[in-house]
């Protein structure tokens, strides 16, 4: 499966999220997952317990600074496919090159 999750503080805390959000990457990164991080989201790919994991992880990393934390998630749920953080990315620029 492959998740894709923005999490950052809320409220009067939130003017400078970057720190956090390298907090959550962080976390993200140590996981061992295969992942990347695009300006608006951090892609994680991997089995439905262990990627849920990591966000919760990343999420609890943040509310242990911030009194409220913000999270969105979308999810890609497709069993027995693997390797779909590069092989999706792939399909498209080779549509593109084929145009």
């Amino acid at each position: 499966m492959l998740v894709a999750f923005s999490v950052s503080p809320l409220g009067g805390e939130s003017e400078n999220v970057g720190e956090a959000v390298a907090e959550a990457v962080r976390v993200v990164r140590e996981s061992g997952l295969p992942n990347e991080t695009s300006a608006m989201f951090t892609t994680i790919e991997g089995e439905w317990d262990e990627v849920m994991a990591v966000v919760k992880r990343a999420t609890d990393v943040l509310l242990e600074k911030y009194p409220r934390v913000g999270l969105v998630l979308k999810a890609d749920i497709r069993p027995g496919h693997v390797g779909q953080l590069t092989a999706k990315v792939e399909r498209v620029e080779q549509y593109l090159a084929d145009s």
